[in-house]
């Protein structure tokens, strides 16, 4: 009598997830198409059938056989696939994830006739690639707004063509290959038999037609390595890793099809100064001894170089934050500000004159 449990490597009280993952694992070693042994490729199958199936695993692990549809037929040594296909794959356990197995994926898809891999349309496969780049912006331009002049090197359409990938006055037919499809059949010979698929035509990569003649420029693809200038719009408020999209600046489509989108990251540089919390801003303001006793008005410069009074109270203690609404940065939104807040730091002097030693030990005779 065969182990299941040893044929896939498990323990007894393995989990299905357990069992999932060494049938996926042994799958792909065993596979025939990739040399593997077919005989042990077919019992690792009879095993995972089993033990994949809480009915069927319950039978095994108490009589050491299964039993089908309740009564007296044991399971087969070797699963029967012509059987399974006749029967519309009754008891068969179908709870896994065929595109999860790659190209054994592919082979069980067919046979069973789940399709996991969607079709491209003509359309999609000429589409551009989308570009990603990043952008450093300062402090001081998250709080205007501003614009930020680059030159991309992508793909470009090709001026001799205009994008069509055909020489200048010469026509554009449709592809012999696959009818003007973008596809064509293909025969998957396995084990379990010859089995017919659809996949993209190789002759015009699935376009359904092709240049007379080629652009002797882009070779007829209708594009060519090239770079664009590009002006960015880096709106007021914008926040570390937020991504503007623009729609068309992307990698130009093959034989004029739809061009792909930029995205552009941002990163906003640290401030030697200030400190951004969401939109409010926060910095420290060294204070004399003298100023946290009896208060101050001092002049501080915002982000954006405006000189404001600041009221220090009198008894201030090192670590009191101020709050001033508005002289944060403007909400992403378009409406408001958010706050600018002050540390203030008393500053201990440490290189003492002798008139501010005398002068300290007066203070503290006084209690102070």
């Amino acid at each position: 009598m065969k182990d299941y449990y040893e044929i896939l490597g498990v323990p007894h009280n393995a989990s299905q997830e357990e069992i999932k993952k060494a049938f996926h694992k042994l799958a792909h070693k065993y596979h025939p198409h990739k040399g593997g042994d077919e005989k042990k490729f077919k019992e690792i199958n009879e095993a995972y059938q089993v033990l994949s199936n809480k009915e069927k695993r319950a039978q095994y692990d108490k009589f050491g056989r299964v039993f089908e549809n309740g009564g007296g037929q044991e399971q087969g040594q070797d699963f029967d696939f012509s059987w399974a296909w006749g029967n519309g794959g009754q008891n068969v356990n179908m709870d896994f994830d065929f595109e999860d197995l790659g190209d054994i994926g592919d082979i069980f898809s067919d046979f069973f006739g789940h399709n996991t891999r969607s079709q491209k349309t003509k359309k999609d496969l000429r589409k551009g690639k989308d570009i990603q780049i990043e952008i450093e912006v300062s402090l001081e331009e998250v709080l205007t707004g501003t614009t930020k002049r680059i030159i991309l090197t992508k793909m470009i359409p090709c001026s001799r063509c205009n994008g069509s990938g055909a020489e200048p006055n010469t026509l554009i037919k449709e592809c012999f290959s696959c009818r003007g499809t973008g596809q064509v059949q293909q025969i998957k010979k396995t084990f379990f038999g010859s089995f017919t698929t659809l996949t993209i035509c190789p002759e015009c990569n699935g376009d359904g037609y092709k240049p007379e003649k080629p652009c002797i420029v882009c070779k007829g693809e209708g594009r060519v390595k090239g770079e664009e200038e590009i002006n960015i719009s880096i709106p007021r408020g914008i926040d570390t890793n937020q991504v503007i999209k623009i729609e068309g600046k992307g990698e130009a489509g093959r034989r004029g099809g739809k061009p792909g989108n930029l995205f552009i990251k941002i990163l906003v540089k640290e401030h030697e100064i200030f400190e951004r919390k969401g939109d409010d801003l926060y910095m420290k303001l060294p204070i004399t001894f003298s100023q946290a006793a009896l208060g101050d008005e001092v002049e501080i410069l915002t982000l954006d170089k405006k000189k404001i009074l600041l009221k220090i109270p009198a008894g201030s203690e090192s670590g009191k934050i101020l709050k001033i609404s508005g002289k944060g940065i403007p909400h992403f939104s378009g409406f408001g500000k958010g706050s600018l807040y002050i540390e203030l730091i008393v500053k201990i002097p440490k290189n003492l004159t002798k008139e501010q030693k005398e002068t300290i030990k007066k203070l503290k005779e006084l209690g102070l």
